[in-house]
């Protein structure tokens, strides 16, 4: 029986026991599953004309319309979030004391901060007639401060060698980090950025709280206002397609980061091929430490 580095390898009985406990997880799973779609088919969950106002054109006008500004709002509230996720990051990187606490005491402050109360606090104090822009301030001012500390690990995690290398050869500190730390931190800070980023996709749902007409809001309003079949509203159809929106979208930026990965692997792979192969021309053949030059012949005898 081989034995591995974290755990003993289970015995006979410990594998049979491992089986039973799967199986009866299994099967009070699908019990809570089959639970939930008799309680939602008993209160008429099911029906098939709750699916009739989808049917119509003004129906799909009105999701697209909401589609449309979830998008126009990811859009601001992802690109102020990368700026000033970048502005409080070099904040946190810098050399000045003076600079470095207000921007930590801002970037947790902001980080701590529900963001649900924030956007409640913008839409009430500054933008109760424009609730977009609450909105986009709010996640721009919540995933800012995550995203700053991403940028901060991935500078960080950079091998300090590559930076005392470049103060070493006169380079100066912002000269290092746009030159030097920053496009290799991009590699390990990518996967992280664009998590933060479908989280901020996602989080533009909370602007139905303040009747902001987006995706979500247009998908309650359907639900709510369908004439109820025996008085039951249309929420299983509105979770349906508007989750389903939801999650491609979601599914369609993890692509695109996917893309923007392979895309930046396959240009450093073809900007190292002629390097090495100039390194590779540059190097001494094995017979070059002998020279061109013939050995002279020795001299014939008279």
């Amino acid at each position: 029986m081989s034995a591995s580095v974290l755990y003993d390898v289970p015995g006979p009985k410990a594998r049979r026991r491992n089986r039973l406990y799967s199986a009866v997880s299994a099967l009070a799973f699908l019990g809570l599953i089959a639970f939930i779609i008799y309680r939602l088919d008993e209160t008429g969950q099911f029906q098939a004309g709750l699916w009739d106002d989808y049917q119509y054109a003004n129906t799909q006008d009105r999701i697209v319309e909401g589609l449309l500004t979830t998008l126009k709002t990811f859009a601001l509230a992802g690109a102020f979030s990368l700026v000033l996720g970048v502005a409080l990051a070099a904040g946190r990187l810098s050399d000045h004391r003076w600079v470095r606490w207000p921007t930590a005491v801002v970037v947790e402050f902001f980080r701590a901060m529900p963001l649900l109360i924030m956007i409640f606090l913008l839409y009430y104090a500054y933008f109760d007639t424009q609730p977009m822009w609450a909105l986009v301030i709010g996640l721009a001012l919540y995933n800012g401060s995550v995203q700053s500390e991403i940028f901060r690990a991935g500078i960080n995690a950079v091998p300090k060698g590559q930076g005392e290398a470049a103060y070493a050869v006169g380079l100066r500190k912002t000269q290092v980090m746009t030159n030097v730390l920053v496009p290799q931190a991009v590699r390990s800070m990518l996967p992280s950025i664009i998590s933060q980023l479908v989280v901020t996709l996602k989080d533009t749902s909370l602007g139905f709280i303040i009747l902001y007409e987006e995706l979500l809001y247009v998908g309650k309003a359907f639900a709510e206002r369908t004439p109820p079949e025996n008085g039951v509203y249309a929420f299983i159809p509105m979770v349906i397609v508007f989750g389903s929106i939801y999650i491609l979208l979601c599914l369609a930026l993890s692509g695109l980061a996917t893309w923007i990965e392979r895309s930046t692997q396959r240009s450093r792979k073809r900007s190292a091929a002629p390097a090495r192969g100039a390194a590779t021309a540059a190097a001494p053949g094995p017979d070059s430490t002998r020279g061109d030059a013939s050995p002279p012949e020795p001299p014939k005898a008279d």
